[in-house]
């Protein structure tokens, strides 16, 4: 079941159909939280950075249907995990810990670079 359908079906003039692409043109340039207005009111979306776009055209019975599909997640991905309050302490004391006897601060910052740089690899 989807969450929410909105369908419109009418007969447009060129100047109208061109107002209404140039509304969702700049909607979709804006980006973030945007409000569409539409002869039955105002639709308002969120749009992410990403999307994913189908283009049809089909040609038979004497008419040419051209649709333009746009797709996003309802939900943004999380980049990272989130940091819980223990863990957000835990890096913080880390940071503030003084170097190890009989070791150089500068050994112990390569092998942070070398694992970061290894995570960042997976």
């Amino acid at each position: 079941m989807k969450d929410l359908k909105f369908e419109q079906k009418r007969t447009l003039t060129r100047f109208e159909a061109a107002d209404q692409l140039t509304a969702l043109a700049a909607a979709l340039r804006e980006g973030g939280d945007v409000e569409l207005e539409l002869s039955l009111g105002t639709l308002s979306l969120r749009i992410p950075d990403d999307l994913r776009s189908e283009t049809e055209v089909e040609i038979g019975n004497g008419e040419i249907e051209l649709e333009i599909e746009f797709k996003w997640p309802t939900t943004t991905p999380r980049t990272t995990p989130p940091r819980t309050v223990a863990a957000t302490k835990k890096a913080r004391a880390a940071k503030k810990a003084p170097a190890e006897p009989g070791r150089s601060s500068t050994r112990t910052s390569r092998s942070k670079n070398t694992k970061r740089s290894a995570s960042k690899a997976n």
